[in-house]
C-alpha cells in the first residue's frame, strides 16, 4: 500500500476516547511503542510550558499513561524548579512506573500522597508555581475525582498558575490550555502530533477487537444476540458455514431458514418447503426476521429469490446482504451492512468496473453507500466505508481464495452486528476473518477450507 495515495481518507475532527485507545494500539501494533508516543506528548506539552518562560512548575499527576506523559513533562523541565505530586496508592500503568523510575534520577520533586492532610501540606506549591501541568486524569474518565486528586484540583483551581492540559482536562478543572495529541477529544485545544503512523489510523489493527465487551457475570442466553441465516436451495453448505461464523463470532442463537437441513446440531434449523426459497415462506419468515437481532440474506441462495429478500428486509432491524442479495432493486433493513467482492459490487450499484488503484476504489466505495449503510467491498486490501469514513483491511492470506470464505465472513459479520454498529461491526468482521484465514492456513497458500477459519475466530476475537 502507498500510503501517500491514502492520506485524503484519514479522518479528521474530535475523536472519542475508545477509538483514540485503539489507534494507539494499531500504531504499537505498527512498531511505534507506548514509550515512544508517551515521550512525543510530553515534550509537546513541554513546548508548551516553555511558551512563559517559568521559574516554577508544578506537575499534578494520576498513576495513568496521563499521569505518565506529566512526568516526561517534569524530566524535560529540569531548568526550572519542577515538583510533583502524585497519589502513592492505587493501580499504575507500566508506561507510569517507568517514568516515574526515570524521573528519581533528575532534579525534581517527587511528592507521593495518601491522605487530604498531605495534600494540603503542599498548597504552598500550588501558590507559587508559575505554570501547572494537569496530568492526573486521561481519555475515558468521567465522574468526580476522588481524593487526593479532588484537593488536588480544588487547589489548582484556586491557583493563579498558568494551567497547561496533557490530552484532556480533569474533570472539573479549569485550563489555560490544551495540548491535545493526534486529535481532539473534544473542541478546543491545540492539537500535537507524536508520530503515530496514517496506517494505525486509516487500516483495522488489533486496536479494533477493543471494541468487543466482555460479557458481564451475569449474561444470559440471547445476550450475545440472535441471527436468522436466509439461503440455501442451489447451494446448500452455504447458509451454515455462515451461520456456524456467526455463532463463532458471538451469536447466542442462531436459525437457519434454508429447503435443506445439514447435520449441525449447535444450529437451529427452520424448513422450508421446495427447491427455493419463494414468496410463499414470507408467512414464515417475517416474524423469524422481526424476532431477530440481524437477519443475514444471500448465502446460496441463487438467483431466483430476490423477491424474498426485498419483501423480508424492511422486517429486518439489522441486515446483512451478501452473494446472491447483493442486486438490484437493493434491499435494505433499518441498519445494513452490505459485503459484495467486486463483480457484486457492480451489480448491486448499476455501475462498470471499479478502478484498478486503491484510492479510486476508495472513493467509489464511500459514494455508493446508501444512507444509514456501511460496505465491506471483499478484495486483496477490503474497503470498509459508511459513507463518511473509510478503513482498509489487510489481513487474510492467498489461501483464502478458497470457496466458501466469503460466507464464514458474511456471518462473522452478522455476529459482530449484533452488538456493533455497521461500520465497526465491518471493519472488525474483515480484521478478524483475515487473521483467521491466515491462522487455519497456517503459511500455505493453498488447500486451507472455509471450515478451518470457524474454529479460529473465536481465539481471534477473544482469546
Amino acid at each position: 500500500m502507498d500510503f501517500r495515495e491514502l492520506q485524503e481518507f484519514c479522518e479528521t475532527g474530535t475523536i472519542t476516547p475508545g477509538r483514540m485507545r485503539a489507534v494507539d494500539k494499531n500504531s504499537m501494533a505498527l512498531g511505534v511503542s507506548g514509550p515512544q508516543l508517551m515521550e512525543a506528548a510530553g515534550l509537546a506539552v513541554t513546548a508548551a510550558v516553555r511558551e512563559s518562560a517559568p521559574s516554577r512548575v508544578l506537575v499534578l499527576c494520576g498513576r495513568g499513561n496521563n499521569g505518565g506523559d506529566g512526568l516526561v513533562v517534569a524530566r524535560h523541565l529540569q531548568e526550572c524548579v519542577v515538583d510533583v505530586i502524585y497519589p502513592a496508592y492505587g493501580s499504575a500503568t507500566p508506561g507510569f512506573l517507568a517514568q516515574l523510575d526515570s524521573l528519581r534520577a533528575c532534579s525534581a520533586a517527587l511528592h507521593a500522597v495518601r491522605l487530604l492532610a498531605e495534600v494540603e501540606a503542599l498548597a504552598p506549591l500550588f501558590e507559587q508555581a508559575d505554570v501547572i501541568v494537569d496530568a492526573m486524569l486521561g481519555t475515558g474518565v468521567e465522574g468526580t475525582p476522588r481524593e487526593p486528586l479532588a484537593t488536588m484540583v480544588g487547589l489548582m483551581n484556586a491557583s493563579p498558575a498558568r494551567v497547561v492540559t496533557t490530552d484532556v482536562p480533569t474533570p472539573g478543572t479549569r485550563s489555560d490550555l490544551i495540548v491535545t495529541f493526534h486529535r481532539p477529544k473534544e473542541p478546543g485545544g491545540r492539537v500535537a502530533e507524536i508520530g503515530i503512523p496514517l496506517a494505525a489510523e486509516i487500516c483495522t489493527g488489533p486496536g479494533d477487537l477493543m471494541m468487543l465487551r466482555p460479557k458481564g457475570a451475569t449474561a444470559h442466553k440471547g445476550v450475545g444476540g440472535e441471527v436468522l441465516v436466509v439461503g440455501g436451495g442451489p447451494y446448500q453448505g452455504a447458509p451454515y458455514l455462515a451461520a456456524l461464523a456467526a455463532l463463532r463470532a458471538g451469536a447466542d442463537i442462531v436459525r437457519v431458514a434454508s429447503p435443506v437441513a445439514l447435520p449441525a446440531p449447535d444450529l437451529i434449523h427452520v424448513p422450508l418447503a421446495g427447491n427455493r426459497i419463494g414468496t410463499e415462506h414470507l408467512e414464515t419468515l417475517v416474524p423469524l426476521a422481526e424476532r431477530a437481532d440481524v437477519v443475514l440474506c444471500g448465502n446460496g441462495l441463487g438467483t431466483e429469490s430476490h423477491a424474498v429478500v426485498t419483501a423480508l428486509a424492511p422486517h429486518a432491524r439489522r441486515l446483512v446482504l451478501d452473494a446472491d442479495a447483493l442486486r438490484l432493486p437493493l434491499p435494505a433493513g433499518n441498519e445494513t451492512i452490505y459485503t459484495p467482492h467486486a463483480a457484486e459490487f457492480a451489480r448491486m450499484t448499476g455501475g462498470g468496473a471499479l478502478p484498478a488503484d486503491l484510492a479510486g476504489r476508495a472513493r467509489a466505495v464511500r459514494a455508493a453507500v446508501p444512507e444509514g449503510a456501511a460496505v465491506l467491498l471483499k478484495g486483496a486490501v477490503d474497503i470498509v466505508s459508511d459513507g463518511a469514513r473509510v478503513r482498509f483491511n489487510r489481513s487474510g492470506c492467498p489461501a483464502m481464495t478458497v470457496g466458501g470464505t466469503g460466507d464464514v465472513l458474511a456471518g462473522l459479520t452478522a455476529g459482530l452486528f449484533c452488538r456493533l454498529s455497521p461500520f465497526d461491526a465491518a471493519c472488525l468482521a474483515a480484521y478478524a476473518s483475515g487473521l483467521a484465514g491466515e491462522a487455519a492456513a497456517a503459511g500455505r497458500d493453498a488447500g486451507m477450507t472455509a471450515t478451518e477459519m470457524l474454529e479460529k475466530i473465536p481465539q481471534v476475537l477473544y482469546g
